[in-house]
C-alpha cells in the first residue's frame, strides 16, 4: 500500500531573484515528506524520541530535472525502498502541478538510541519493526 503524496508549496523566501526554487531546498521538502510519511506509518519522530529512539541521515542524494517556481505546490512521493531492522532507505520522487518530475532523491537512516549506539527494532520494538517490515518494498 502506497503512502499518500505530502504536498510543499513553494514559499517566496525558498527562491532567488527569478523565483526559482534553491537547490538546497529540496533536500528539506525529502524531510518534511519523510517526517510526514513516519506520521502516516504511526511512529513519527515525536513518538519514537519519547522512546528514546534516534534516526539520524547516513545519507542523501538528489538529482535534479526541472525547476520549480513560486508559487508552485509540489507533490512528493515517498517509498520505503529497503529495510534491515537498524537501517532503512528511502526514495522520493518531486513533481509539479503538472505531473512534471522535478526532482528525484534518496536517503538512508538508522535506529540509535540516545546513547548514541546503533540498535535494531526487531529487537526492541517488535511492532515498529512489523511496521516497517510491512511496509518495505523489499528493493523492488
Amino acid at each position: 500500500m502506497p503512502f499518500s503524496p505530502y504536498r510543499h508549496k513553494v514559499q517566496y523566501y525558498e527562491t532567488d531573484t527569478m523565483k526559482i526554487a534553491h537547490h538546497s531546498n529540496y533536500i528539506r521538502w525529502m524531510e518534511e515528506a519523510r517526517v510526514d510519511m513516519l506520521e502516516q506509518m504511526g511512529v513519527g519522530y515525536d513518538a519514537m524520541e519519547r522512546e528514546g529512539v534516534l534516526s539520524p541521515v547516513l545519507s542523501v542524494f538528489c538529482e535534479y530535472k526541472g525547476m520549480t517556481r513560486f508559487p508552485e505546490t509540489l507533490k512528493i512521493a515517498v517509498r520505503l525502498v529497503r529495510y534491515t531492522g537498524v537501517k532503512f532507505e528511502l526514495a522520493y520522487e518531486m513533481r509539479g502541478q503538472d505531473g512534471s518530475l522535478r526532482a528525484r532523491g534518496t536517503s538512508s537512516h538508522c535506529f540509535i538510541g540516545e546513547d548514541g549506539k546503533p540498535f535494531s527494532l526487531k529487537k526492541r520494538f517488535p511492532a515498529w519493526d512489523a511496521l516497517f517490515s510491512e511496509r518495505a518494498e523489499k528493493g523492488r
